[in-house]
């Protein structure tokens, strides 16, 4: 283990999460409350981002899902949205490079044919270009929704049901899964969600069934190393339950 790391970094690299998802909350709120623009909030916010992205990667998580940009985040001002796909844009060519010195693989997840060209033609190429990388994996939740998702495998299992292909008793939860943005990658273990909001905002309804969830009323924008390395002690004491009575090992075994 990295000697550098602090005797609290230490314990938390111990035992980390596979996965921790992230709802990135309070960016607005914390421009407002400075007198400073939203769209400074989200600069502010994407720091905090490449903090936790390192940090991640540096404390044995294998999966780090970012909530960036969700289907309903369209109804924002025309102002606002443009801002924030200029800056995913900025902010993938920037990082790119620190993305591939620390190993880092990028995924997306969403609806992302519907994200404007510049944005997709960015994060598609860091996509490509970070494919063969095998330390952390971040995946960007963009034009996300949890009901849009499973709306979307339902159509494609409709669909092969309509060509002879399925029969309604072969659908279990399994097919299910593999059927949505998420397949092949291992349910959240921990869902974070900063600014002190106690909602779900629509986001991995299917995959966070039995996350832990850690709420903090920390703003994104100061959601940093630290934070994030309480929210991952805070994981450990955590007696993991797969029901509402009793763990289940099968799920168990996964951990």
């Amino acid at each position: 283990m990295d000697s550098t790391l602090t005797p609290d970094e230490r314990r938390a690299a111990s035992h980390p999460p596979r996965h921790v998802a992230i709802i990135m909350d309070g960016n607005g709120r914390w421009a407002a409350e400075r007198g400073f623009s939203r769209i400074r909030g989200h600069r502010a916010g994407a720091e905090s981002i490449r903090e936790i992205v390192r940090s991640a990667g540096e404390l044995g998580v294998r999966y780090l899902t970012l909530y960036a940009f969700s289907v309903d985040n369209w109804k924002r001002p025309t102002r606002e949205v443009s801002a924030l796909m200029r800056l995913l844009a900025t902010f993938l060519s920037r990082e790119e490079a620190g993305l591939q010195k620390n190993g880092v693989r990028l995924r997306a997840i969403g609806r992302i044919d519907g994200l404007p060209r510049e944005a997709r033609a960015a994060l598609g190429g860091v996509i490509a270009r970070t494919a063969g990388n095998t330390g952390l994996t971040l995946i960007l939740a963009l034009n996300y929704g949890g009901r849009s998702e499973i709306t979307d495998a339902v159509r494609a299992l409709c669909l092969k049901s309509a060509r002879g292909e399925l029969r309604a008793e072969d659908v279990d939860e399994e097919m299910i899964s593999a059927h949505l943005n998420t397949a092949g990658i291992p349910d959240p273990d921990l869902l974070i969600r900063t600014s002190g909001e106690m909602r779900l905002s629509n986001f991995l309804l299917w995959q966070i069934s039995y996350a832990e969830l850690y709420v903090t009323p920390v703003y994104w924008p100061e959601f940093r190393r630290a934070e994030f390395v309480q929210a991952l002690l805070d994981y450990q004491t955590r007696e993991r339950r797969f029901g509402c009575s009793s763990a289940n090992p099968a799920r168990q075994g996964r951990q």
